[in-house]
């Protein structure tokens, strides 16, 4: 009996349910919108946004409870990264649902299930001040951070005292700046690519 059961069983039994709401939640976050039914779509919503509120909190435990309903470190970590930052203000109604017309075989009603941060056209390009802050992940990129800066720093200034000391030409100095600059820019590129996976 379902007496005062009034969530969709989608037609489905509670497992096959439980792992095709993750999954499209999972999709949702990494794609920021997806397409599917009028029935699936508010299924998610009603599964999402509770973790899109818990996400706004960002600690072990939060993590780990988001982890028990999605299943994939990826979803999780851009839940965290991107997601959280961006609607950090929003007092819930994270997502918005748009009817696009019927199915051509089975005449179903589908729709756009999407972030409503993330729709260029209705945000008109504004974002938040809190995704404009680039702050450091963890605290190993942090120190590696500083001790990359410093080298750099180090390295510049000893290579302009060296240039500059033996020969006084002004085209002499710009030379070893410019390759200091072009070495620079790789580490740039590395120091990004540390501590993006959980």
């Amino acid at each position: 009996m379902r007496h005062n059961k009034n969530f969709n069983h989608l037609g489905r039994q509670a497992g096959h349910r439980k792992s095709m709401l993750s999954n499209m939640a999972s999709s949702l976050i990494l794609h920021k919108r997806i397409e599917t039914t009028l029935a699936k779509a508010k299924a998610v919503r009603m599964f999402v946004e509770p973790l899109v509120t818990k996400s706004k909190e960002d600690t072990t435990h939060s993590r780990r409870v988001v982890f028990s309903y999605l299943k994939q470190k990826e979803a999780v970590t851009e839940l965290f990264r991107t997601i959280a930052p961006k609607i950090a203000e929003r007092p819930g109604g994270y997502t918005r649902i748009l009817k696009t017309g019927f199915r051509q075989g089975d005449a179903a009603e589908m729709c756009i299930i999407e972030f409503v941060d993330f729709n260029e056209a209705y945000t008109l390009g504004i974002t938040p001040a809190a995704t404009g802050e680039a702050k450091p992940k963890t605290r190993r990129s942090r120190k590696s951070a500083a001790k990359k800066t410093d080298a750099v720093e180090e390295a510049t200034v000893v290579e302009g005292e060296t240039k500059k000391a033996p020969a006084k030409k002004a085209a002499a100095p710009k030379a070893p700046k410019a390759t200091a600059a072009k070495t620079a820019a790789p580490k740039a590129a590395k120091k990004t690519n540390v501590g993006k996976k959980m």
